[in-house]
């Protein structure tokens, strides 16, 4: 299985679908148009080993929300990304069981590398 949780108005999440051949071959999610779902996070969360991993401090709501000042749980983490999409670190990237969360270039290239394989 191929997917791509993204954010289509999200430059960032558009630059690393264009580095995986334009997102050719891969189911596309737009979690803003239909969020990530609880089975579809908990799946997530098996690979990668925590919802924490999964969650975006970047997100305006992050400060806005007073979640800086808070400690959080797993299961905090897990209801903050299922409430609001903007929670999810962006691109998530599915290839065939393995996870790539986020844009950094060690995720961006291990993808790549994942997807030549």
């Amino acid at each position: 299985m191929k997917k791509i949780y993204h954010l289509a108005t999200c430059k960032t999440c558009q630059k690393v679908i264009a580095q995986l051949n334009d997102g050719e071959g891969f189911e596309l999610q737009n979690i803003k148009e239909n969020n990530i779902n609880a089975d579809q996070l908990d799946a997530l969360k098996e690979t990668v080993g925590s919802y924490e991993a999964l969650f975006s401090r970047r997100a305006m709501k992050y400060r806005s929300m007073g979640l800086a000042d808070k400690n959080l749980t797993e299961d905090d983490y897990r209801q903050l990304i299922l409430d609001e999409y903007t929670f999810l670190k962006r691109p998530v990237v599915v290839i065939d069981g393995d996870v790539f969360v986020g844009s950094a270039k060690k995720q961006v290239e291990g993808a790549k590398a994942k997807l030549d394989a």
